[in-house]
C-alpha cells in the first residue's frame, strides 16, 4: 500500500483490507525488516502508484495549488527525496538525495562548496531528478519530490517571487516543466521521516567528509 504517496507494508486481512486496532488505527511500516512501526488511519492508506486521500494537492511550478488532482494512468511512481544541509549560513554546503521507483534504490551525498542553505536545497532537488532519470528514464511517469524546504515549495510551486538565487530558481522550474505528471510534496524535517532523515544524514556527512579530507 502506499501513504502520502510512499510505498509501505501494512497488515492486511483476506480481504487486502487494512487491519486496524482497537483505536481504528492500521499497523505501518517503512520497509518490510523495520522494528519500528506507525499508526497511520486506514482512510490514509492506498494502492501503490496512487497518492493516499491524505497526499498533496498536485502543485504546477510557478503557480498555486488548486484542487487536488488525483495524478493516475501508466508508469511506475518514482519517489525523489532531497535534503540540502549548511554549516553556517552561508557555509561549507552539502546534499542528499534517495530515489525509490520500485525494488530499485539509489542514494547520493555530494559536497557543493560554500553557499547558502537555499542554494543547497534547491540544487538537491535538481540532483534528485537527475539521479531519477538514471534510475527510471522518462519524465511521463509520476514523480513525487519530498523536500522539507519551505522556501524550496514557495519559490518552485507556490509562485513566490525569487529576491536571491533567481538563476537557479529559473532553471528549476523550467526543468520541473518539462515533466508530464511531477508533484512536490512538503514533509516534517526531523520529524523521523525515515527517507527524510536518510537525506539529511547523507547532505551532513558529505559535508564532514570535505572537513576530514
Amino acid at each position: 500500500m502506499s501513504f502520502k504517496g510512499q510505498p509501505v507494508w501494512v497488515r492486511v486481512d483476506e480481504g487486502g483490507r487494512p487491519l486496524a486496532d482497537a483505536e481504528g488505527r492500521a499497523e505501518m511500516k517503512y520497509r518490510e525488516g523495520d522494528t519500528r512501526t506507525y499508526r497511520p488511519l486506514p482512510r490514509n492508506l492506498g494502492p501503490v502508484g496512487e497518492p493516499s486521500p491524505t497526499a498533496e494537492p498536485r502543485i504546477q511550478p510557478g503557480r498555486r495549488p488548486g484542487p487536488a488532482a488525483v495524478v493516475s494512468g501508466r508508469g511506475q511512481t518514482v519517489h525523489v527525496w532531497t535534503d540540502g544541509a549548511c554549516a553556517g549560513n552561508p557555509g561549507p554546503m552539502g546534499i542528499g538525495m534517495v530515489v525509490v521507483a520500485g525494488d530499485r534504490r539509489k542514494e547520493h551525498g555530494e559536497y557543493l562548496g560554500k553557499g547558502t542553505n537555499n542554494i543547497a536545497e534547491l540544487t538537491a532537488i535538481r540532483r534528485g531528478l537527475e539521479l531519477a532519470a538514471e534510475l527510471a528514464p522518462g519524465k511521463d511517469h509520476p514523480i513525487r519530490v519530498y523536500t522539507d524546504s519551505g522556501y524550496a515549495i514557495g519559490v518552485l510551486a507556490q509562485g513566490w517571487k525569487a529576491k536571491a538565487n533567481q538563476a537557479l530558481v529559473a532553471e528549476l522550474r523550467e526543468l520541473l516543466r518539462s515533466y508530464a505528471r511531477l508533484r512536490m510534496v512538503k514533509v516534517e524535517g526531523h520529524a523521523g521521516v525515515p527517507e527524510n532523515e536518510r537525506c539529511d544524514l547523507l547532505a551532513r556527512q558529505a559535508v564532514a567528509r570535505h572537513r576530514l579530507g
